[in-house]
């Protein structure tokens, strides 16, 4: 496990983003975890996660323009990314996002911020059933820019309706790069370091073996 990675699930923890129980999740499956990237909501936790986003795409080496983060929890992931983007990268990148239901008044239309252009990286918390990803590609190849790639916190890396996961229908559909700051892999690894996380590590195993993709 990365540094940054690291850094990252220790955020979550700390923060009650991530928890482990037993939690209903929309597919039906009882997963022995839930992870809700909402919790992350004052600034600290926010600049801390901005960093481990950026970290995480300046190591993937995916070419891009642009941030665009999909409404509504994707907007302060991608401001926060672009903040830690300028602040520890040395790159200053235009930020857009979009409104859920068009402006009528004013300048009118659904993108708030920069204009779409280039080749755009959405910065998402988490892909289910990849809708918001899915309009968010609609939307930028709508103004005749390029997705350039989709960047999440967590991956779940369990099969969605077939053998592939929610995140490998997104790269196979769209045939663009998709990467996460960590995955099950390195929360197994967490809990298998940490005392008081130890016993939900045979339920997670457990989980991955019923529902797990190859990561």
């Amino acid at each position: 496990m990365l540094d940054h990675q690291r850094e990252f699930l220790e955020l979550a923890l700390q923060h009650q983003v991530l928890r482990f129980g037993e939690f209903t999740l929309k597919s039906g499956r009882v997963s022995p975890y839930f992870f809700n990237a909402g919790r992350f909501n004052d600034g600290a936790a926010l600049a801390g996660l901005g960093r481990a986003y950026a970290t995480t795409l300046m190591r993937s080496g995916i070419d891009f323009d642009m941030l665009f983060g999909p409404a509504y929890k994707g907007i302060a992931l991608a401001t926060a990314t672009a903040i830690a983007l300028a602040d520890r990268h040395g790159r200053n990148v235009p930020l857009a996002f979009n409104r859920k239901e068009a402006k009528t008044h004013g300048e009118g239309g659904a993108i708030i911020g920069a204009a779409l252009r280039g080749r755009v990286l959405i910065v998402d918390d988490v892909i289910t059933a990849g809708t918001a990803v899915r309009e968010a590609i609609e939307l930028i190849r709508a103004e005749g820019a390029q997705p350039a790639g989709v960047l999440i916190a967590l991956d779940r890396q369990e099969r969605g309706q077939g053998t592939l996961s929610a995140v490998d229908e997104v790269r196979a559909e769209f045939a663009i790069p998709v990467v996460a700051i960590a995955g099950l892999g390195e929360l197994l690894q967490l809990t298998g370091e940490h005392s008081e996380l130890i016993h939900h590590r045979a339920a997670l195993l457990d989980y991955r073996s019923r529902h797990g993709v190859a990561a």
